[in-house]
């Protein structure tokens, strides 16, 4: 099952790393809040989402930032990229 057949499926987490306040103006529905400055001390919080786990930020950059940090402890994860390009995404999924 691909990315797209588990979000479908409503399989999956996704998690913002924006700061909480970020979050709080604006995310993708449903997902988390884990602010990139906390990813390093709650790794083993990450490994017990479900997965696949997607994650996101304003632009990209956090996320990505993140998402290395996150591999390189051997959590399986991508980077979504921007929240509003996820949730279009996840749209787009919800109507094919």
């Amino acid at each position: 099952m691909n990315t797209n057949e588990r979000f479908r499926a409503g399989k999956g987490t996704i998690v913002d790393v924006r700061s909480a306040d970020e979050f709080r103006m604006g995310h993708v529905r449903g997902s988390i809040n884990i602010p990139l400055q906390e990813v390093s001390t709650r790794v083993a919080e990450f490994k017990k989402l479900e997965a696949p786990l997607v994650l996101c930020c304003a632009s990209g950059n956090r996320s990505g930032i993140a998402t290395i940090m996150l591999q390189r402890e051997g959590v399986n994860c991508t980077n979504g990229g921007g929240w509003m390009d996820v949730e279009y995404q996840l749209n787009m999924v919800k109507v094919s």
